[in-house]
């Protein structure tokens, strides 16, 4: 399969592309199974199969007949992103208002603030990591002051995180999976005994109140989903924003002569190189067709949003920068339909934000080195930078 190719990791766009030209659903090997799986590469497609009822989240479902030597906790192994309605409406409603875009913009001074503090140091001219010193630690910032996590729990909650998401490695996985839940679940009753205003002590009350729309495992893996599922898809489109922008000079001065821009642009680069290339696991209960193409039960669905936002019938010349591309929100970036990203304004405006103060403070920014020498992280589901070196 394509996607094992090492070549995909440095610029899966080529491979996409190629995909694409075959069919935009298509069907390809996958796992050793002579099943296979499907591969959705097309825009109008990648909708349709985002949107629609015909494929299920469901992995408990998918994986309860199949025999597998993974150790993944509970509470990370079924959760909001492993669940059809009416399950996840009923989920999903418990935690929409912590992320609406009125409470976002209440948020913007602090991740401004955030963003300055963290910049603060950086000298022009002395080359610094803009992954590790701003797209990393502002996500994940933001999202422990809306949780409530102590501030000193916060280094490990990036480590475990990484683990989970970028690894690959299955043992690494498992056990992250467990260190986290054990955290969480410590963090549960240290606020069950001592509550506060964060949005942890928030699902508490629901968990624990009359009608108890949730229970424990629930509260578990909602608590941990929160945490984690966020901050490494932010931090993946603030350096692929920003190396797309530098990347392109031209760009990089359009904004410097017109910040007004900048809010437009940010769906541009999120569509030009997605922070999610291929979205989370989906498979088809029973036999449908997508795309014209039928997919039989059992098949597992990878639809690449990463592909979709390249796809020519739905962005003319899509591998080119076009700031003033008037249809750059149609991205998939932060999906479609009932799952799209329930943290899709706070991630826009994240992303906003870094770059007004990079834009204010740093202009003249510049790669610290060519691009072509920059690494990327062996992930299907993430397309992000392991560093980023710039001079400020």
């Amino acid at each position: 399969m394509v996607l094992n190719d090492p070549a995909f990791y440095r610029d899966r766009y080529p491979h996409y592309a190629a995909l694409r030209a075959k069919a935009p659903v298509l069907p390809v090997p996958f796992g050793g199974s002579e099943a296979g799986a499907v591969v959705v590469t097309g825009h109008q497609e990648a909708r349709e199969a985002l949107a629609g009822a015909a494929l299920s989240k469901d992995t408990t479902a998918y994986f309860a007949d199949k025999e597998s030597d993974r150790e993944l906790h509970p509470a990370i192994a079924r959760n909001l992103l492993t669940t059809d309605p009416p399950e996840h409406t009923r989920l999903r409603r418990l935690v929409t208002r912590a992320f609406t875009t009125a409470t976002v913009q209440r948020l913007r001074p602090a991740i401004e603030a955030l963003a300055r503090k963290l910049t603060a140091d950086w000298a022009p001219g002395r080359e610094v990591d803009l992954i590790e010193g701003l797209a990393a630690p502002l996500p994940v910032t933001v999202i422990c002051e809306l949780l409530g996590v102590p501030e000193a729990d916060r280094d490990a909650i990036g480590v475990w995180s990484a683990e989970l998401f970028v690894t690959g490695d299955h043992t690494r996985i498992d056990a992250a999976s467990h260190a986290l839940a054990a955290y969480m679940a410590g963090l549960i009753a240290a606020k069950r005994s001592r509550p506060d205003g964060a949005l942890i002590s928030g699902l508490i009350a629901a968990r624990d109140g009359v009608d108890a729309p949730l229970d424990e495992h629930e509260l578990l893996s909602l608590a941990i989903l929160l945490l984690v599922a966020g901050h490494e898809t932010t931090t993946a489109a603030i350096g692929n924003g920003v190396l797309a922008l530098l990347r392109h000079p031209g760009a990089w001065q359009a904004l410097l002569a017109d910040r007004g821009r900048v809010p437009a642009a940010v769906d541009e680069l999120l569509r030009y190189d997605a922070p999610v290339s291929i979205a989370t696991w989906r498979w088809a209960p029973a036999a449908t067709v997508l795309g014209g193409q039928p997919v039989p039960a059992g098949r597992p669905v990878f639809v690449c949003p990463g592909a979709a936002n390249r796809d020519p019938a739905r962005f003319p010349d899509p591998d080119r920068l076009d700031l003033d591309r008037p249809d750059a929100a149609a991205h998939l970036s932060f999906g479609h339909g009932v799952h799209r990203c329930l943290g899709a304004p706070l991630a826009h405006a994240e992303l906003e934000i870094t770059l007004r103060v990079l834009l204010e403070r740093f202009p003249g920014m510049r790669l610290a080195g060519p691009a072509e020498e920059l690494t990327w992280r062996h992930s299907r589901l993430f397309r992000g930078l392991t560093a980023l070196p710039v001079l400020p």
